[in-house]
């Protein structure tokens, strides 16, 4: 028996589908910016003289890092609503996914400061420079700059993990997939749209992340750095 391609049901729905490709592309760029804050919070705290603090970043790190993040979306989903704070699916799964990157981005950032020569924060001391000033100057600028591609990998992984959050009936892409396919009984076809929307705005955050390291990262506009 022959399988009959028809796109045209699904593809009748394709309002819906742009508006879940939003949805997930703004989920996944505010997951991102939020997500890149506490990570790099993170790791300056686990490479900081605080030994507290660091411990407390590492537990953090290393229970996110061994546990799946459809779990982590149930506990913040379900965890707000027993302790009587009403949150929408969008917003419990925004959390879910910055708790989850946080933890990513605060061992790629790490490396990167470990990376900073040991002179050039000598150098900076003999400068006079404080220890806010030689992190905000000397240390994260070249430390970012050099785990970028790295932080650009996550980050587009985060955006494809985020179908998961359909399990929570936030409306992204999937979640709007599967409504669609429910209603026209054409899976094969509906999947397919929405692997190709996936790719496509995989395309959309890295050119997005291009442009950014090209704003921030003067260097690699002049040597032509790849991301």
């Amino acid at each position: 028996m022959r399988y009959q391609f028809d796109f045209s049901a699904p593809l009748a729905y394709w309002p819906d589908f742009l508006a879940g490709a939003a949805t997930t592309l703004g989920l996944s760029l505010a997951a991102s910016a939020f997500g890149f804050l506490l990570g790099v919070f993170c790791a300056l705290a686990s490479t900081g003289r605080s030994a507290w603090l660091a411990r407390l970043c590492s537990v953090y790190v290393e229970t996110i890092r061994n546990t799946p993040l459809l779990v982590q979306i149930f506990i913040v989903y379900f965890g707000f609503a027993s302790v009587g704070i009403k949150v929408d699916a969008l917003t419990a799964a925004t959390a879910a996914l910055v708790i989850n990157v946080g933890a990513y981005t605060s061992e790629i950032v790490r490396a990167g400061v470990e990376s900073i020569p040991r002179g050039q924060l000598e150098a900076a001391e003999c400068l006079a420079l404080n220890r806010r000033q030689v992190l905000m100057h000397v240390v994260l600028p070249p430390a970012i700059e050099r785990v970028y591609p790295a932080l650009t990998s996550q980050y587009v992984l985060l955006m494809l993990a985020s179908s998961i959050t359909s399990q929570i009936s936030a409306e992204e892409l999937t979640a709007v997939a599967n409504r669609i396919q429910s209603e026209t009984f054409r899976s094969v076809e509906t999947y397919l749209i929405v692997a190709a929307a996936y790719l496509l705005l995989s395309m959309v955050m890295r050119g997005v992340f291009w442009c950014a390291s090209y704003v921030a990262f003067p260097r690699r506009r002049r040597l032509g750095t790849p991301i």
